[in-house]
């Protein structure tokens, strides 16, 4: 995932496609061409055989490879903003450096390039100089300031922190309003990532978050408290607090709105208007 931060100061976070993803979509859009290719050909030889002589054949078959190669594809990826057939099916699109939209101009240059890199030489350009840039750019994108995003990416759902049973009722009375907005995160981040860690590295992380946020809590949780069941309590602790107090918070701009929405604003105005006409 790699951050880019816009002209407003957003800061966005865009999954570049790996040169697997990219080779797949190029692959299938050749695919296609060389399909319609086909079709074509045999069209132009059936439709004109005996009509035209050998060199119009000839140029009329140029225009349409040229067609096929540059003009359909460019047009076609400068309307859908960086789409094609092979980027649809592998959910990929081709945008800016800043995340934004491409235009005719971005679509142009990757696709004159193409022909060189892709066509000519067989992708092995292309494929040389993916190598040696962290987004998989092509020769065609350096130059036009552009690269390949993947718009599918599955999201993966987060761990949710659980209550232990036996420790319900300390959590009720337990101090934790102090614990550091970092300290959180991290513990957070080792419940998500607890599953994948070897018994011996999930121990440690445990025992030396709760050793740290045990400096943040009072009272002490009971003595006989594993690691791991302690931070589970005091991030479900901390969610749950946090969650009724926005919910307080939701509630009394509600109700403010509504007591504005009944004041009589015209009785109101009216002593005004009168102190002003002398009355």
């Amino acid at each position: 995932m790699s951050s880019v931060v816009t002209g407003e100061a957003v800061v966005l976070e865009l999954k570049p496609a790996g040169f697997a993803a990219r080779g797949l979509s190029v692959l299938i859009d050749i695919i296609a061409q060389f399909v319609v290719a086909i079709l074509l050909v045999l069209l132009v030889g059936n439709v004109f055989r005996g009509v035209l002589d050998e060199a119009l054949t000839t140029a009329l078959l140029l225009v349409l490879v040229v067609m096929l190669l540059v003009v359909v594809p460019v047009t076609v990826e400068t309307l859908t903003r960086g789409k094609s057939l092979g980027r649809l099916v592998m959910g990929l699109r081709i945008v800016r450096d800043d995340g934004g939209a491409i235009r005719f101009r971005h679509a142009f240059i990757r696709g004159m390039l193409a022909i060189l890199e892709i066509y000519m030489l067989g992708g092995s350009l292309a494929f040389l100089v993916s190598l040696f840039n962290e987004r998989s750019k092509r020769l065609g994108d350096l130059l036009a300031g552009t690269y390949a995003m993947r718009e599918r990416v599955v999201a993966r759902p987060r761990a949710l922190a659980v209550m232990p049973p036996r420790l319900q009722e300390w959590s009720a009375t337990a101090d934790i309003g102090r614990l550091p907005d970092a300290l959180a995160r991290r513990m957070s981040q080792f419940l998500s990532q607890a599953p994948k860690l070897t018994p011996q590295a999930r121990h440690t992380l445990a025992l030396d978050l709760a050793a740290e946020a045990s400096h943040h809590v009072s009272p002490a949780p009971p003595s006989d408290t594993h690691p791991e069941e302690f931070v589970h309590a005091v991030i479900a602790a901390r969610r749950d607090r946090d969650y009724a107090s926005m919910m307080r918070q939701r509630e009394r701009a509600e109700s403010t709105a509504r007591r504005l929405h009944t004041l009589p604003f015209d009785q109101h105005a009216e002593p005004s208007a009168r102190t002003m006409d002398g009355s």
